[in-house]
């Protein structure tokens, strides 16, 4: 079986946070007699294989996701993909994404075990980003009703992607934010980083605002009486994930002010576990009910 293999204690953390939120969502929503005439549907758009086994380092496709040396304890570990599977009451529909054939093949052999159950689980092997905005244009959001987890490797998730998630106004967003595992990281000490990198963060972010808000832009005169400009790194951690709340903010009705910082063995905040909804009738609750699972 081609496991999926990736993450440490942290990851164990943010899958049970989510599974919390999932099955609080399903227990108001299958009690709410008007959410009855309602779909709702669960998305995860980097399934994996639906489950997890120890390993030292991400996959080595992704050239901006620097090595991990997370310890795993456990040899067998349940993915995001069974956990949503096994919550009660269980969503109407599935939708599972993973771009890898391999992954994609065992998730359709974990769809299978629960259709047998009567689920109803489609599992799509291609780019999430392009598939997720075209499947958002698609439904008909007067009927039905997502929560959709976002949890890449590290920063493949676009900003389209996440303002199109935000307009359906039927979303209740889980994502997963690479904070210092890879944003950080590319933002360069002496001067705002360029090419491939700087096209990197503007595709998460939506906008090329980073560079000025991240970096400060000095002038100063020179011995021979010339003006030179230069750059200071002005960013750190918190306000970088400042900046992309923020962003979040103005694609979805509600966030989440309380995003977790999700840490390594030695204290270092890998990635912001971040929640937003986008449905105004419902978003109060669903941010009252994420928030004290972020918090606690």
């Amino acid at each position: 079986m081609a496991d999926h293999c990736f993450g440490g204690n942290w990851t164990t953390d943010k899958l049970e946070r989510v599974r919390k939120y999932l099955e609080a969502y399903m227990t108001i929503f299958s009690g709410n007699e008007r959410a009855r005439k309602l779909t709702p549907i669960y998305v995860d758009a980097f399934a994996g294989t639906g489950y997890r086994t120890p390993a030292s380092q991400p996959p080595p496709d992704n050239p901006l996701f620097p090595e991990l040396e997370e310890p795993e304890t456990e040899a067998f570990l349940k993915g995001s993909a069974r956990i949503a599977l096994e919550v009660e009451p269980p969503f109407k529909r599935y939708l599972f994404i993973e771009r890898d054939p391999e992954r994609a093949k065992e998730l359709e052999k974990l769809a299978n075990e629960f259709r047998i159950k009567g689920h109803d689980i489609e599992v799509v092997e291609t780019d999430a980003n392009q598939y997720l905005i075209q499947w958002c244009h698609r439904n008909d959001w007067r009927y039905a009703r997502a929560a959709v987890f976002l949890d890449p490797y590290g920063m493949q998730v676009s900003w389209d992607l996440i303002e199109a998630l935000g307009q359906t106004q039927a979303v209740d967003l889980w994502l997963l934010f690479p904070l210092g595992m890879a944003v950080n990281r590319l933002l360069t000490r002496n001067q705002p980083p360029t090419g491939a990198w700087a096209h990197a963060l503007t595709r998460m972010f939506g906008t090329n605002g980073w560079e000025k808000a991240f970096y400060a832009h000095h002038t100063q005169m020179t011995l021979f009486g010339k003006e030179e400009e230069y750059y200071t790194k002005e960013a750190d951690l918190n306000m970088i994930g400042r900046f992309f709340i923020e962003r979040l903010q103005t694609a979805f009705y509600k966030v989440a002010e309380n995003p977790l910082a999700l840490r390594n063995s030695c204290n270092n905040p890998l990635y912001l576990l971040c929640f937003a909804s986008g449905n105004p009738k419902g978003s109060e609750t669903a941010i009252k009910i994420a928030q004290h699972i972020l918090s606690t």
